[in-house]
């Protein structure tokens, strides 16, 4: 006749080294803990106090490089300021599929920059249309450069181009730009800098783009 043996607890478990550890610690050392943890805490809450909601693609005072995926187009720009961070923006973009008439994608390239502190106006060359953007932020003057990323498609010409009104409307505010339809797509933009308030509003190059190839190269 066979006797059950009891089986035995394995010698090591995790769940209760961790317990163990952790019962293991006097108060006045997990005092100490705590007292090292929570300046690290604030320091982070104080990092990220001002950042709102929203899905940023730059940190302040940070540069940034953003591109729409491939067949992609701008179409919608959001900013953020902040005064106590280096009077800088966060900058959000959004991009869209181009339609079926737009005819196929030639090739993309970065046009020119912008100097910080300085009025700039850009529009993409050869017909382009802007598909991403690149930014440097400079402490000196409180700015940025910038330059676009520009993409053109088959030989297709601008036409029924119009300008923005600023954005944001008055400087320091939350500026937001959603073209008007899908029709439109933003080939640069113009922008002035307040050397007094230390902040830039834009107005954006907006078209309509022929459904046919054109002989124009630039227009």
């Amino acid at each position: 006749m066979s006797t059950e043996q009891p089986i035995s607890e394995p010698a090591w478990s995790g769940e209760r080294t961790h317990s163990g550890f952790f019962c293991s610690l006097s108060s006045g050392m997990i005092s100490t803990l705590l007292l090292w943890a929570l300046p690290l805490l604030g320091a982070v809450s104080a990092q990220y106090g001002n950042y709102p909601e929203g899905h940023w693609v730059n940190l302040y005072r940070q540069g940034f490089n953003f591109q729409c995926p491939h067949g992609e187009l701008l179409v919608a720009i959001r900013s953020y300021f902040s005064d106590e961070e280096g009077s800088d923006r966060l900058w959000n973009f959004e991009c869209q599929p181009t339609p079926h008439g737009l005819g196929e994608l030639t090739e993309c390239w970065w046009d020119d920059i912008s100097r910080a502190g300085m009025e700039w106006t850009s529009t993409c060359t050869s017909n382009g249309l802007v598909a991403g953007v690149q930014s440097k932020y400079f402490g000196e003057v409180l700015d940025r450069e910038w330059q676009f990323y520009c993409c053109r498609y088959s030989r297709r010409c601008p036409y029924s181009c119009w300008k923005t009104t600023a954005i944001p409307e008055y400087y320091r505010e939350e500026g937001e730009l959603v073209t008007p339809s899908y029709g439109y797509f933003i080939r640069g933009a113009q922008t002035t800098f307040s050397g007094v308030l230390r902040d830039r509003q834009w107005k954006y190059i907006l078209c309509r783009m022929t459904d046919f190839d054109c002989e124009f190269e630039n227009f």
